[in-house]
């Protein structure tokens, strides 16, 4: 047996490329395990980057609060491409229904106490009710899902109109007209996000019909949609947050 002598004892070499094999072993668990938890650390990071979508409006500055709140100069309204509404968006009403969205209405109530919180309520069953569950927007094309319905349509930009509220603020209605695509899919859609210039939609309202002018003048019917990923108890805290 070949063997190495050592202060300490004698070794035989097959003991000691043993003991070299399963450190080099280990040195390479150990790499793998670090680029394993770097490679899960990275999703964990892109899991919340997409999952955050980039909600800003808690730093808002005091100008943008002004526009989100309807008050700006025509001079700084600008056009929008359907690109700032794109994404998988579901429709906050069946959280309206299931009674996720309660708290919603009794932090305004306590917020604003000129309705109380079944006011708000059905304020809002009006503005938020709709059978469109789910909306895919593209870069031209629109998905609309209706039970177990889906429709589509090709759009373009037609313009944007500046309204006047009763109460003095203003909002601005960005519009798009269809060109091509099935028959139920609504001729004319307007978006309404508290934005009036170039900028990605965390949520919107949207009012869509086949006359353009009458839709302009739908106040109380409003559905809203957020992100398809967020639970109804994420969205309850984005109302509540603004």
């Amino acid at each position: 047996m070949n063997t190495l002598a050592k202060g300490f004892g004698v070794i035989s070499l097959a003991a000691l490329l043993t003991a070299c094999g399963n450190t080099a072993t280990d040195k390479e668990n150990e790499k793998t395990q670090e680029h394993s938890h770097e490679e899960h650390s990275h999703k964990e990071h892109e899991k919340a980057h997409e999952h955050d979508h980039g909600h800003d409006h808690h730093h808002m500055s005091e100008a943008d609060k002004k526009i989100y709140e309807g008050y700006f100069e025509d001079s700084q309204v600008k056009d929008r491409a359907l690109t700032d509404w794109e994404g998988d968006w579901q429709s906050v009403y069946p959280f309206l229904k299931d009674g996720t969205l309660d708290k919603v209405f009794e932090h305004k109530a306590k917020e604003k106490p000129s309705m109380t919180a079944k006011e708000y309520k059905d304020y809002y069953t009006t503005g938020y009710k709709t059978d469109v569950s789910r909306i895919n927007i593209g870069k031209e094309n629109i998905d609309f899902y209706k039970g177990d319905e889906k429709y589509s349509g090709k759009y373009i930009y037609d313009g944007k109109e500046i309204l006047n509220y009763e109460k003095g603020n203003r909002g601005v209605r960005f519009i798009f007209k269809k060109v091509s695509g099935d028959n139920q899919a609504p001729k004319f859609i307007q978006f309404s996000d508290h934005s009036i210039a170039p900028k990605r939609a965390e949520h919107f309202h949207i009012y869509m019909g086949n006359e353009r002018a009458a839709l302009l003048k739908e106040m109380e019917h409003w559905p809203t949609y957020y992100f398809s990923d967020m639970t109804g108890d994420e969205i309850a805290e984005e109302i509540m947050a603004h």
